[in-house]
């Protein structure tokens, strides 16, 4: 065997997402959760924003030739065991990675669906979502809204706010336009604990409460997301994978720091600290 042969290769894990540059969202927080959980993270970049932890100051939507590029350089390179899916940027840039996960059909994977920023800028309009319902959801093996981004995709001629639908009917919605698992988190709701419910194709198959804690941050979707990922790669069903993501990430949380002057980032790395 020669020396520079790999004893142990880690599960690869290819993530669709904007950059952030404060390290609590986007394709950071993605490749930060997904070493701490033991996987080599690859990254194509959609977007490149200005930020803070208080908001988005202005996006730049990578060209989707370029996103092609990245993507498919890096698989004729590797071989990837879970695609993750995070900010888009556009229109082109949806039905490209479309196209993209058409060629690897047997690939599971994670898509968070970020359609506003934390402080509620916009970053995806009516057209990015009907492509999304239409070309992502058949595709994605589990997707992982919060109760916001799920009442958008069901029913996007709305502001979040003025749907009225429930939940679970959000759920079974987004069920049935291809999604095989859901998994629907509960931080935006007027609950005392946080309730994050996994549903499937025989309904809820999972429902966890998570002590509510105080403060607000920032990354904390694609945290959970990423996580997920992690947990598929390293060949987890999804419900065990499920479990395990929303335990590392209220850990995260929990740990969480603030930086700035805006929202808490969850610290990825707490196992190191303790």
């Amino acid at each position: 065997m020669s020396l520079n042969s790999p004893i142990f290769l880690p599960p690869v894990v290819l993530s669709f997402a904007g950059s952030d540059p404060t390290g609590g969202a986007g394709v950071q927080a993605d490749l930060m959760t997904l070493s701490a959980l033991g996987c080599h993270a690859l990254s194509v970049v959609t977007a490149l924003t200005v930020q803070d932890t208080v908001g988005v100051h202005g996006v730049t939507v990578i060209d989707a030739k370029w996103v092609d590029g990245q993507a498919r350089c890096l698989l004729q390179d590797m071989p990837v065991s879970v695609f993750k899916i995070g900010m888009l940027g556009s229109l082109d840039n949806v039905e490209t990675i479309a196209r993209i996960l058409s060629d690897y059909p047997s690939v599971p994977l994670v898509f968070d669906p970020v359609l506003t920023s934390g402080r509620g800028d916009a970053l995806a309009d009516a057209a990015m979502i009907r492509a999304i319902r239409e070309l992502l959801l058949p595709r994605t093996t589990i997707l992982t809204p919060n109760s916001l981004e799920a009442r958008r995709l069901v029913d996007h001629d709305k502001r979040e706010a003025e749907s009225t639908l429930s939940l679970d009917e959000c759920a079974h919605r987004l069920l049935a336009m291809g999604c095989q698992h859901v998994l629907l988190t509960g931080t935006h709701e007027n609950t005392l604990r946080v309730v994050n419910d996994l549903y499937g194709p025989t309904g809820n198959v999972q429902s966890a409460s998570w002590e509510r804690l105080s403060g607000s941050y920032h990354g904390s979707g694609c945290t959970l997301a990423s996580a997920v990922a992690a947990g598929l790669a390293h060949g987890l069903p999804v419900s065990d994978a499920v479990r395990k993501a929303q335990n590392y990430t209220w850990h995260t949380l929990a740990a969480g720091f603030r930086p700035g002057a805006g929202q808490y980032v969850p610290d990825r790395f707490f196992q190191t600290r303790q």
